[in-house]
């Protein structure tokens, strides 16, 4: 009998890890795991993650090469990014091209990448009231779409031109979007990686 994968998207809510569950003991009442959202199928896995404070699409699956091919083969990730700030037309230059942060004690220069400034905030769910998001500050949104995805990369790179992110959110995953999901749904899709 041949296996049928199975795949799915998810909004993942702001304040939850990309993870199942966690074998820390002061983990466990403390901190918000995926699997408190449904009852997935064994060997569901996320494909890729988003850090606890950031949000929106995380695709998971149960086929191990599909994800591991969208890990590694180049796919867009666009991610929306609201930043403390109003960018600039350079720091959005330099982003584009590269710049240098710190990854495993390491210094790297990112890949060179799509990032433009967005003139009206996106319509998405309300930000979470745990988000430090000043009332009497200007900020800024911004587009930004990476192959590749570095530990908490949106957030280093925004940091290094000097406008850190106050709220992030994955919008799309090559040609799977966001759409208008609100935080913790899910929704049971066929992916092709051919077509991704």
């Amino acid at each position: 009998m041949e296996f049928e994968a199975k795949h799915y998207k998810i909004y993942k809510p702001f304040g939850m890890l990309s993870q199942f569950h966690s074998n820390a003991p002061k983990e466990k009442h403390k901190k918000q795991f995926l699997g408190a959202l449904y009852d997935f199928p064994e060997g569901v896995m996320p494909v890729g993650r988003l850090d606890e404070k950031s949000e929106g699409l995380l695709l998971l699956t149960t086929d191990g090469e599909l994800s591991y091919q969208i890990n590694n083969s180049g796919v867009e990730k666009e991610y929306l990014a609201q930043l403390d700030g109003s960018i600039s037309i350079e720091a959005i230059d330099r982003l584009c091209k590269g710049v240098t942060i710190g990854f495993n004690g390491k210094t790297y220069t990112t890949k060179p990448c799509e990032a433009k400034i967005l003139r009206h905030a996106p319509k998405l769910p309300a930000a979470s009231n745990k988000l430090r998001i000043g009332r009497h500050r200007p900020s800024s949104w911004i587009s930004i779409i990476l192959t590749e995805g570095k530990f908490r990369q949106v957030r280093k790179m925004t940091a290094a031109v000097g406008f850190p992110t106050l709220r992030l959110v994955r919008n799309r995953v090559g040609n799977i979007h966001l759409n208008e999901m609100s935080p913790g749904q899910i929704e049971s899709i066929h992916i092709d990686i051919d077509q991704i």
